[in-house]
């Protein structure tokens, strides 16, 4: 990864495309944003989401931010906008097996990847949620908090969002006990007391402690919830 070209600045009150302004302004365009739902999550799949916007009016969409500061049904309307107006975009998706093979961190980023592989329009640069994901073959940067700041990046972590929130929902008509209805697979009292009364699904991702104690892995320690937090 790298850094804003020479002399790109962008200013903190610049709004949510004010990264995108500053690279346009350097000839850098199409722009792809990527990012992931589910990464803390111990029941469910990893989804990881690319997108480009195109410029102009365009590609500013209404109501557009956080995907985690959105309520459900904003998350919704954006996310149709988002697929209506994208130049490119694309979804994928990670079973928790693949996760506990590869473990959380090499899943995430090698989802990155592959979302990124799958547009259809090739990006001239690449705008990442937190760290770096290298390997993406054109120059990009790690955006802190980036889904708060950069459009592209939002506009995958609502694509991202929404599509695990709306697979936790079918996996809830399979599994009622869990209530993944309401906590789609994150760590809760409600998710833990079911996990202790009815034991792990097959969707529940072994690399997680919480879930190999209810397994009775003698290894699983009483603190840390991942197997790797990187």
């Amino acid at each position: 990864m790298s850094e804003l070209p020479r002399g790109a600045t962008v200013r903190r009150d610049a709004g949510l495309y004010g990264y995108e302004r500053a690279l346009r302004r350097h000839g850098l365009t199409p722009i792809a944003g990527v990012d992931e739902a589910g990464r803390g999550a111990c029941a469910g799949p990893l989804v990881a989401a690319a997108a480009i916007l195109p410029d102009g009016d365009r590609g500013v969409v209404p109501g557009l931010a956080d995907s985690k500061l959105l309520t459900a049904a904003a998350r919704e309307r954006c996310y149709d906008q988002v697929v209506r107006r994208a130049l490119s975009w694309s979804v994928v998706v990670v079973p928790p097996g693949e996760c506990d093979r590869l473990g959380m961190h090499v899943a995430n980023v090698a989802a990155l990847r592959r979302a990124l592989a799958r547009l259809d329009v090739r990006p001239s640069y690449v705008l990442t949620d937190g760290f770096p994901v290298d390997g993406l073959g054109v120059p990009g940067l790690a955006v802190w908090k980036g889904d708060r700041v950069s459009a592209c990046i939002a506009a995958a972590s609502v694509l991202a969002k929404v599509t695990r929130d709306r697979i936790m929902v079918g996996e809830h008509e399979r599994y009622p006990d869990y209530d993944f209805l309401t906590h789609k697979g994150y760590i809760t009292p409600t998710h833990t007391e079911a996990l202790e009364r009815h034991g792990a699904t097959p969707i529940h991702r072994r690399c997680f402690v919480n879930v190999r104690r209810v397994l009775g892995d003698n290894d699983a320690t009483e603190t840390g919830v991942l197997e790797e937090t990187r």
